[in-house]
Order: C-alpha cells, then sequence, then structure tokens
C-alpha cells in the first residue's frame, strides 16, 4: 500500500491560498487497488483546512488498507498524514503503517526557514531525534500530489522535476506529461493527461519508468487511474469515488 502513497503522493495537490485554488478543503478521492486480478484493497485521500502551531494549514490525510481475501493473507493498514503552509511547504510529515508483521511510525517535522527537518522514529524510542539537511524546493509524499496537481501550466511536453522525502531518505523524481488520453472508470470515460514518473529502480519497481498515471485533463487534475510494474507482479490503482471536487468532472457515458 506504500507504493500507492508513493504514486498518488507523486500527485495530488493541496491548495492552500488563492495561488492554488482548484482544490476544495473537503476533497475526498477515493482508490480501488489491485494486485493482479486481485481486488487488494482501496486507498483514500482527504484535504482540511486547519492551522498549524498558529499559522494556516492544510492538513491531508491518505490512508489504505487492504481488503477481502487480501486482507486474510496479508494485512495492510496504512495512514499517511501532512500539514502544508500557504506557500504549499509541508511542515509536519507522518507515516504511521502496519503491513503484515511490519510496522514503523515516522514524523518528519520540517523547517523551511533553514531547510531542515527532524526525523522522529515513534515506534523505536530509544533512537534519538535525526536532523536532516534538505532542499528548499522539498516536499514530502503526501504534499507532493497537490503540489504538483495546483500546477496550471501541466501539459503535454511537461517535465517536472522535485524532490521528495520518503519515510526517513530524500530521492528525486521526474514527470513527463507525455500525452492525452480517454480513460474508461465506473463513472464513464475523461479526457485525461498521460504521465509517467521517473521512479526509484530496483528498490520497488522494476524499471526507471514502471509507473504510468492518468489524471483528468481539466483544472482539477485529479488522478483517476495508476498502473505499475512492481519486482514482483503488477499493481493498478482505479478511482472509486470522488466528493467536493472544486470542478465538474466531465464523464462521457
Amino acid at each position: 500500500m506504500k507504493n500507492i502513497f508513493l504514486f498518488l503522493g507523486i500527485f495530488i495537490f493541496t491548495s492552500l491560498s488563492a495561488q492554488y485554488d482548484n482544490i476544495n478543503a473537503g476533497e475526498s478521492i477515493s482508490f480501488r487497488v489491485h494486485y493482479g486480478f486481485l481486488t487488494a484493497g482501496n486507498a483514500t485521500l482527504t484535504t482540511t483546512k486547519t492551522s498549524y502551531k498558529g499559522q494556516p494549514a492544510f492538513y491531508v490525510k491518505g490512508v489504505g488498507k487492504t481488503s477481502g481475501a487480501a486482507k486474510a493473507f496479508f494485512k495492510v493498514e496504512d495512514v499517511y498524514e501532512s500539514y502544508v503552509n500557504e506557500k504549499n511547504q509541508p511542515l509536519f510529515y507522518v507515516r504511521n503503517v502496519s503491513e503484515g508483521s511490519y510496522t514503523q511510525h515516522l514524523q518528519s517535522t520540517f523547517n523551511p526557514a533553514n531547510n531542515t527537518l527532524v526525523l522522529v522514529d515513534k515506534k523505536h524510542t530509544d533512537r534519538p531525534a535525526k536532523t536532516v539537511k534538505v532542499p528548499d524546493d522539498v516536499q514530502d509524499i503526501l504534499s507532493c500530489f497537490y503540489y504538483l496537481r495546483s500546477m496550471d501550466n501541466l501539459k503535454v511536453g511537461s517535465v517536472i522535476k522535485m524532490n521528495v522525502w520518503i519515510d526517513d531518505e530524500l530521492f528525486p523524481f521526474q514527470l513527463k506529461v507525455v500525452g492525452t488520453e480517454k480513460i474508461n472508470t465506473k463513472f464513464g470515460k475523461i479526457n485525461c493527461l498521460k504521465i509517467i514518473p521517473s521512479v526509484i529502480s530496483g528498490r520497488v519497481f522494476k524499471a526507471k519508468e514502471g509507473v504510468t498515471m492518468w489524471v483528468t485533463n481539466d483544472q482539477n487534475k485529479v488522478p483517476v487511474l495508476i498502473k505499475a510494474e512492481l519486482a514482483v507482479g503488477s499493481l493498478k490503482a482505479s478511482i472509486d469515488s470522488y466528493a467536493n471536487v472544486k470542478y465538474p468532472l466531465k464523464f462521457e457515458k
């Protein structure tokens, strides 16, 4: 399920001020996740306008869970949280996951003023907090969603580079908008931008460009489909429900 938030996390971005006004507070998007032919679970992303340590912020939450037969074999309950300021900079990021016998609970507090973050391991409380120097354009796995999604110049031929903080490491990513395509969904067909992110080869995916995603070719830029070839098997996430999107989604029956 971590991989779904990595894909989504590379594309679902938060609107924090008038500069990024294409996403409502209260927006909710859910995805059905398939591993091969098996329905493996679901992932949901929600946004709320709030405050963090006295400053206005957007709170983004991602929840992923296995379901059905997949849950019986491998139970996953993942929670990701991010607070983002009005400049679209992450302030506080949480990864709290349970995947089979593996658990992890990490908190990262960002300090945009001096380009550092403080990483705390809430599971292993004997480990000291670690201060990490990061680039001034750093995003966490959730905040990067909304940063990219709110770009008004995203079009065929665009190439976007960014540095993404994932768990306890910093990784460079590049996304290329390679074309447009009509995608079938449970709601009908919709015109989409086709995007290929360059991801970490050898770590999770089969190849450097083993992931493809489609987002609505409109002001919302809502992800509707993600496909990935993993080191073992393949993964697909398709939009299953949505609510409170800023602009109407124009599905064709």
